[in-house]
């Protein structure tokens, strides 16, 4: 099934959840936010919540740094 990942088509399992979806893009669970169809999605809903066809998902990741 196809899911919209910032902006952009994405081809998942049917019946897969948001932890499956961050897995397959290799994204690091600790360093993102996720929101799933213009609501925030907590973190510890990632691995229950099942993905539905045309679900629109923007994915922020969070990088450290500091300055010189």
């Amino acid at each position: 099934m196809e899911v919209q990942v910032n902006g952009e088509s994405v081809s998942v399992s049917a019946g897969a959840t948001v932890g499956d979806l961050l897995r397959q893009l290799s994204l690091d669970r600790r360093r993102v936010a996720v929101e799933l169809n213009l609501q925030i999605l907590p973190r510890a809903e990632h691995d229950a919540h099942r993905l539905s066809p045309g679900d629109s998902l923007e994915i922020v990741t969070f990088v450290g740094g500091g300055a010189c």
